[in-house]
Formats: C-alpha cells, sequence, structure tokens
C-alpha cells in the first residue's frame, strides 16, 4: 500500500480502521516471546481530525470561494 497515491478519504478510511482495530483489540499484546504493539490510539485521533478537516475544506471550496468583491465609487 502505497500512501503517497492515497486521497485523504482513502487514508481516513484506513486510520478509522486501524482506530476501530486498537479499541476492540487491544493497544498491544504478546503471546509467547512475540509482542505486537499498535499505533498509538491518540496520534491516530489526530490524524483522523486532521484528515476530516482536509475533507472538509475539500468539500466547500477554498475559504472564500463564494466571494465577491464590489468596489463603490463615492459621488
Amino acid at each position: 500500500m502505497d500512501e503517497t497515491n492515497m486521497t485523504a478519504a482513502e487514508m481516513l478510511a484506513h486510520v478509522n480502521t486501524a482506530i476501530t482495530t486498537v479499541l476492540c483489540g487491544g493497544q498491544s499484546y504478546k503471546i509467547g516471546s512475540r509482542s505486537l504493539t499498535r499505533a498509538d490510539l491518540a496520534m491516530l485521533k489526530s490524524m483522523r481530525d486532521d484528515l476530516e478537516a482536509q475533507l472538509a475544506t475539500e468539500e466547500s471550496g477554498p475559504l472564500l470561494g463564494r466571494t465577491y468583491v464590489a468596489f463603490f465609487d463615492g459621488r
């Protein structure tokens, strides 16, 4: 999986899956001499917030996308 070619929506889906995995399966576990530690939940939530903000910006367009400027000369 090459994250440089993923869209923000695709990344968000992966981050949400990772958050669910941590919440349901735990942060880390050990079987015999092997152990697995998943991504930090706080980091995943921060990434999710950033990606959601990015998607909201893409959907709404530029900050002042529907703004028009009018000049009125005084008389």
